[in-house]
């Protein structure tokens, strides 16, 4: 029973701090105008970086992973003296990133998650992170799609997981949840991206904001 309330207030306290909307509290600390308005209306940093404010976007960047790694790095490493193991960890991962995508502070209306995906990854093994992020990476630099890029990660992150079980880190089914979970939740709040893809009228990393 202690384990259940432990692990209950433990995923409870990530949804929470996954909940603070770092593009929307960095912008309003600097002045500027709210991401909601202008550009995709993403909460994130690739939109924040439309506002051509690089500092307040690499802020962003590093607030929002820090969120989804937090709380995963905590449980992993101390825990295991309420009975929390790898799964619960992954488990608040991805509380913490559900937190994002419906943020309690901000009416439940979220950004995609990307970056917090991203920390909750290194959170589980910085191996498994640093593969999915260079993924990303020479997604976006090929293709300049942010989006695109995301996707593609977002595939390939339980993929690196299931093949690098047992091999590079330990494996747990309670984890590879955790990860598919995250990557079908990122494709689904890509859907409009995908379909400006398709059409041809995606955005590209750099592009300047719109109204």
């Amino acid at each position: 029973m202690e384990y259940l309330i432990h692990g209950a207030l433990a995923l409870c306290a990530s949804y929470l701090l996954g909940s603070l909307s770092f593009a929307v509290i960095v912008s309003r600390a600097l002045g500027m105008d709210d991401p909601r308005s202008y550009g995709s209306g993403n909460p994130g940093a690739t939109n924040v970086l439309r506002s051509g404010r690089k500092g307040a976007a690499l802020a962003t960047l590093l607030l929002d992973a820090l969120k989804g790694w937090l709380p995963v790095f905590l449980i992993d490493h101390y825990g295991g003296r309420w009975g929390l193991g790898p799964g619960v960890a992954a488990l608040a991962g991805l509380a913490a990133f559900l937190g994002h995508l419906y943020p309690i502070f901000f009416g439940f209306q979220g950004g995609k998650g990307v970056a917090t995906a991203a920390g909750a990854l290194v959170g589980i093994d910085w191996l498994l992170g640093l593969a999915t992020g260079t993924t990303w990476l020479i997604i976006a630099f090929f293709f300049r799609y942010s989006s695109l890029a995301s996707l593609v990660a977002a595939f390939f992150a339980p993929a690196y997981y299931l093949l690098g079980g047992q091999i590079a880190w330990p494996f747990h089914r309670l984890v590879m949840v955790s990860v598919l979970a995250m990557s079908a939740l990122l494709v689904w709040r890509h859907r409009e991206n995908i379909r400006r893809l398709v059409a041809g009228k995606e955005s590209k990393l750099g592009s300047k904001k719109k109204a």
